[in-house]
């Protein structure tokens, strides 16, 4: 009678066992399919295409814009769409927080600011520049034959060469984390590969 009770025991335990396994596999499965999902195991190409398909985005920005008299350091927070255009707001300095900056079929409009145009223009060099601007890359990449990409350290790296005239933003070099398939920093140099402006991506929403 005992021996009918252990067993009739221990079946009952192998059976939670095996149903536990069971659950534990398909959770595993389910994470990996999310994963998937997610973009973790996209290749660099899809990385690449992902970015110069962006609808819209959203991101918090670190701007350092270098010239031969001065170095200027913002954080601007930054929204496109096909529809709104460009929008980039300053967030620092203090003196100028709440700037709003709106390009859209090249028109650039400034609101919120008690400052005229002259003084933010001739103290704040680089705020009204496109290059600061994710989309503009996209569309200098797309347009460039010299465009290219590489996968290095973790990284996939897409570099273009710009066909405007404006000599202080000749090159450029996107950093994009490959596990993350997120934005890291944008690397502008002028035509004798001078670092000109540097931007972080500190928060980035894609689509």
């Amino acid at each position: 009678m005992k021996n009918n009770f252990f067993l009739s025991n221990r079946k009952f335990i192998l059976s939670v066992i095996f149903v536990l396994l069971i659950i534990s596999s398909l959770f595993v499965i389910k994470t990996m399919t999310k994963n998937q999902k997610n973009g973790n195991n996209m290749n660099s190409q899809e990385i690449v295409d992902n970015i110069l398909n962006l609808n819209s985005y959203k991101t918090k920005i670190k701007v350092q814009v270098n010239s031969n008299k001065n170095q200027n350091q913002y954080i601007l927070w930054q929204e496109y769409n096909s529809e709104n255009g460009c929008v980039q707001e300053v967030l620092e300095p203090e003196n100028i927080a709440g700037i709003k900056i709106t390009k859209k079929d090249n028109i650039l409009n400034i609101e919120n600011t008690n400052l005229n145009l002259k003084t933010i223009f001739e103290n704040y060099i680089g705020l009204e520049d496109n290059s600061l601007d994710l989309v503009n890359f996209i569309s200098e990449f797309k347009e460039s034959n010299k465009s290219k990409y590489e996968e290095k350290d973790g990284e996939i790296i897409m570099t273009t060469k710009s066909n405007k005239e404006n000599k202080y933003t000749k090159n450029k070099a996107l950093y994009i984390d490959k596990e993350k398939t997120l934005p890291k920093k944008l690397i502008i140099e002028d035509n004798n590969q001078n670092t000109t402006i540097v931007i972080e991506y500190i928060e980035v929403e894609l689509n």
